[in-house]
């Protein structure tokens, strides 16, 4: 099974794509990124930019099952409405392409990962490098989230 785990943004896209099949003790990180967008372009073509490459990874990995984080909204309206927007267009590609979507809080995640939601940055993905295989050096703490919410995804299907 193969779970692509996401944490929404517009200017950073944590990006993940777990897989685990039958008899693996862990799942093993195939592909993580932060994908990037530039504040110097309009929001629509960022959004453009992050539907290709969702699109690109569904046919490249395609995987089983997404798992996303809720909004988590800020004192930010603007940027919490936007992200909404990114999140919106990777929900609808996500069904249209037969994907199981889970969403999960970051409270979830944290206890999924650490064992309780009072994990900081750093214990959850000090808890993922003990958790997953991943034989990749991960560059942005975006990638860590979006491992975790994936692993989330695996712990509760």
């Amino acid at each position: 099974m193969k779970i692509l785990g996401i944490d929404p943004g517009y200017e950073r896209l944590g990006i993940a794509v777990l897989e685990k099949n039958k008899g693996d003790k862990k799942e093993r990180v195939i592909f993580s990124d932060c994908f990037k967008t530039s504040a110097k372009i309009p929001f629509e073509e960022r959004l453009l930019l992050l539907g290709k490459e969702i699109e690109r990874l569904f046919a490249l990995y395609q995987p089983d099952g997404l798992a996303i984080e809720t909004l988590f909204f800020t004192n930010n309206q603007k940027t919490a409405m936007k992200v909404a927007e990114v999140r919106g267009m990777i929900l609808y590609q996500a069904k249209s392409n037969g994907l199981i979507i889970q969403e999960f809080t970051p409270l979830q995640i944290k206890v999924a990962v650490a064992g309780h939601g009072q994990g900081d940055k750093r214990q959850v993905a000090n808890m993922v490098t003990k958790l997953v295989i991943i034989e990749k050096e991960i560059q942005h703490d975006d990638e860590y989230d979006a491992i975790a919410i994936a692993l989330t995804g695996f712990a509760c299907k």
